[in-house]
């Protein structure tokens, strides 16, 4: 069976095949009936829509199976490295020192968003493009020439003979103030023998002009904390002389490191109770006699092994210098010095207690901001 509407969508055209008639007239008195009672022939156009609209619909069109869509494969966009900071130091560095600075570049590193690394060597092999901040310790790597190859990077040259600031390269400066550390430790021997009437001394190279500015600052530094620093008693050599304070034990120039520790001893002899070494005769073994007599010890650097009676050593801060450089060198910018500030260390809380040592804490700062003038001229 077809059907169709016609273009004005006003007929329904049926074309009836003759199986349909005989079909109908197969129906036992279907058509007998529908002679005899006429107005059932109504009923015929609806039967014949019926079926004729049973057989109309569409032939059945089949589903069509999906597709898959191939979806491109996107490679992830490779990205660059995060910058890079290097420390370079010795491997046989002391352990506390060792972990102080890397302790202290590394969190510098991670507040700016750096990885760290440590080396204990430096070649150009180590100087790829995410390089961008290189600490280096002493010996000198050949930090020139390494610094040409790696111009994307800052490098900060910590105390490394024959370094000075240009281009990509900054330093931190070795400190040289005999006048301030003098004074400072005058200042704290006075404070810690006032039971002992402030006998104080130093012991120091026979002709240094820096040691005799750094005696100079001693016996100042004794004054700013006690005056005229009274004595509740006399005290004489062994030829009966009076010992006035502080004490000066001079080492001769010639003299071999092997007899130092008789010095101390001579320290014994004018019955001083502290001494200041200075550092460039301050062997393991003049400061071990020195403590073995009973004799209070401070001086710049603590000797290895700390004898007894060390009180505190005073040394420029390095890890404050690269932290007053870090900035500069996250914005590229090159060729500076960065002076380190002194601070106390390996301080012995026995002599110098925590009452003592925080006005000694504001007498270096005092001294380093320029609010105490020292008094010989420096």
């Amino acid at each position: 069976m077809n059907c169709r509407l016609n273009d004005s969508m006003e007929q329904f055209v049926i074309h009836v095949p003759f199986r349909l008639t005989g079909i109908i007239r197969g129906i036992p008195n279907l058509e007998k009936n529908l002679v005899r009672n006429p107005s059932k022939t109504i009923l015929i156009p609806l039967l014949l829509l019926a079926l004729v609209l049973g057989a109309c619909g569409n032939p059945e069109t089949p589903v069509p199976t999906e597709t898959p869509t191939l979806v491109p494969t996107i490679a992830p966009t490779a990205t660059q490295s995060s910058p890079l900071a290097l420390l370079v130091l010795p491997a046989d560095l002391d352990a506390t020192q060792s972990n102080r600075y890397q302790t202290a570049v590394y969190e510098l590193a991670q507040a700016a968003g750096y990885r760290f690394q440590v080396r204990n060597t430096l070649t150009a092999a180590d100087l790829d493009p995410s390089v961008k901040i290189v600490v280096v310790l002493p010996p000198d790597p050949g930090l020139l020439a390494l610094a040409a190859s790696a111009p994307q990077a800052q490098f900060l040259a910590v105390n490394i003979p024959g370094i000075t600031p240009a281009g990509n390269v900054s330093v931190i400066g070795q400190q040289s103030r005999p006048d301030l550390v003098g004074f400072l430790f005058g200042y704290i021997s006075a404070m810690i023998t006032t039971e002992y009437d402030y006998r104080i001394g130093m012991v120091a190279p026979q002709g240094d002009p820096n040691a005799q500015v750094a005696f100079a600052a001693f016996k100042n530094g004794m004054i700013y904390y006690c005056g005229s620093c009274p004595k509740t008693l006399y005290y004489f050599d062994i030829y009966g002389n009076d010992i006035q304070y502080p004490q000066l034990v001079e080492i001769p120039a010639d003299e071999k490191k092997e007899l130092y520790p008789a010095y101390g001893n001579l320290l014994v002899e004018k019955k001083v109770a502290m001494a200041y070494v200075y550092p460039t005769i301050a062997t393991p073994e003049l400061t071990n006699a020195i403590g073995v007599n009973g004799i209070t010890g401070i001086g710049d650097v603590t000797p290895n092994p700390r004898p007894l009676y060390w009180t505190a050593s005073l040394q420029p801060d390095v890890v404050k210098a690269i932290q007053a450089a870090w900035p500069d060198l996250l914005a590229g910018r090159g060729g500076l010095t960065f002076n380190p500030p002194f601070a106390l260390i390996d301080v012995d809380p026995n002599l110098l207690t925590p009452g003592k040592q925080q006005l000694v804490e504001q007498v270096l700062a005092d001294l380093l901001a320029g609010r105490i003038n020292i008094g010989i001229g420096q």
